[in-house]
């Protein structure tokens, strides 16, 4: 199980995706088109967790026929000590808000989702890719080549 990224020249051994709910995989609360069947086939190669401080009260709701672990933070702090305890050499972390900064900082590889909701400029400067929409990011993983040119030195 796993992903391998080819990222700046060495190759990260990725098995767990840390993701953000809250204008990242949602838009006002709803999932996203194409989401869910992108996390189904993840879901087969990652552990897949959702941090979130669920803005909107749907997350559980809106991810409970998904094979992902959603667990309810109240700050970017806490998404940071996540990450810290599952080991941040092997996350890729995906977020578009200012409590996504430290998560996707300490991240193996860490992206920043420009959504529909927009996406917090600290949170931009700090990530490893920056990407329209969340569906962009997610195929990273199911197409890795993709990486090269982007993270190449």
């Amino acid at each position: 199980m796993g992903v391998d990224l080819e990222i700046a020249g060495r190759t990260v051994a990725i098995e767990t995706l840390l993701l953000d709910f809250t204008g990242t995989l949602s838009k006002d609360g709803r999932i996203l088109p194409g989401v869910a069947a992108r996390l189904k086939t993840i879901s087969k190669r990652l552990k897949i967790v959702i941090l979130t401080a669920d803005t909107f009260g749907t997350a559980k709701k809106a991810l409970s026929d998904l094979p992902v672990e959603v667990n309810l933070i109240a700050t970017g702090i806490d998404k940071a000590r996540f990450i810290r305890r599952a080991g941040p050499g092997s996350v890729m972390a995906v977020g578009n808000g200012r409590n996504d900064v430290s998560m996707v900082s300490l991240a193996a590889l860490g992206i920043a989702v420009v959504g529909p909701e927009g996406a917090a400029g600290e949170l931009v400067r700090s990530a490893d890719i920056v990407v329209r929409e969340i569906n962009d990011a997610l195929d990273l993983l199911l197409h890795p080549q993709r990486l090269k040119a982007t993270l190449r030195d």
